[in-house]
């Protein structure tokens, strides 16, 4: 068993599949999602899904009671853009899934990790690190519910970082945002209509130019940043940091 302990949300596909593959020290790592078939040890969850977040921090209970090695880190990348369209115009329910996924899971999941490393007393390094995206910045009309996740996953970032340090910095709180990165959720973007998505264009554009990041150069970047020693709380772009 690895001295160290990694939990990766969505690690069985995308971006998610491409840190857990790449992570640059030796490490357990464990995959939260529905469905698993990653070949890492999984813990299945519905991450749109209330019930699910408590499986997941019962999970970081229970591991991290008798865990006595030296770095532990919850990697949370699972996101969806569906329900792709304008505000009052969307299926309900997919709405509602989109907001639960990508603003509600990552504050609670975070939560529950902390108070999971907490009251474990664990001593070693703890690295918390949420997957954003420019889209916290940028209003894209059709997006309303992915920007609104991204923009409170930036947020709940910063200002659980700042408490940690008030705390004695127990856990280093990060959120990066990987760039454009060709995934399953780019082919779903570039396949919305201009009606629900005016901005289609522009992604489309950066398909053909070949300007998609592949998932193993975005989560080697994400790595490189989470061991730079960046301060507690940072919001940083991988665009922003390229290599020296």
């Amino acid at each position: 068993m690895a001295n160290s302990l990694i939990w990766i949300s969505g690690a069985s596909s995308g971006i998610g599949a491409a840190l857990a593959a790449s992570v640059p020290f030796p490490a357990d790592v464990v995959d939260i999602s529905r469905s698993g078939g990653s070949g890492y040890e999984h813990i299945e969850a519905d991450l749109a899904d209330p019930r699910g977040w408590d499986v997941v921090a019962t999970a970081f209970r229970e591991r991290l009671a008798g865990f006595d090695g030296e770095r532990v880190g919850f990697v949370h990348s699972a996101g969806m853009i569906d329900p792709i369209g304008f505000a009052g115009e969307v299926d309900d329910a997919a709405y509602h899934t989109n907001v639960l996924l990508n603003s509600a899971a990552p504050q609670v999941l975070g939560h529950a990790f902390l108070r999971a490393l907490r009251e474990s007393g664990f001593g070693g390094r703890a690295d918390l690190v949420m997957l954003s995206s420019g889209a916290a910045k940028n209003q894209y009309p059709g997006w309303s519910s992915y920007c609104a996740g991204k923009a409170a996953l930036n947020a709940w970032a910063a200002v659980a970082g700042r408490e940690q340090d008030l705390r004695g910095g127990g856990c280093r709180v990060l959120s990066v945002a990987p760039g454009v990165v060709a995934t399953p959720m780019q082919e779903t973007v570039r396949s919305s209509s201009e009606e629900d998505f005016p901005n289609v264009g522009r992604f489309h554009q950066l398909h053909e130019s070949g300007s998609l990041r592949e998932p193993g150069d975005a989560a080697r970047d994400i790595w490189r940043l989470v061991e730079a020693g960046l301060e507690n709380g940072a919001v940083v772009d991988v665009r922003d940091y390229a290599p020296s």
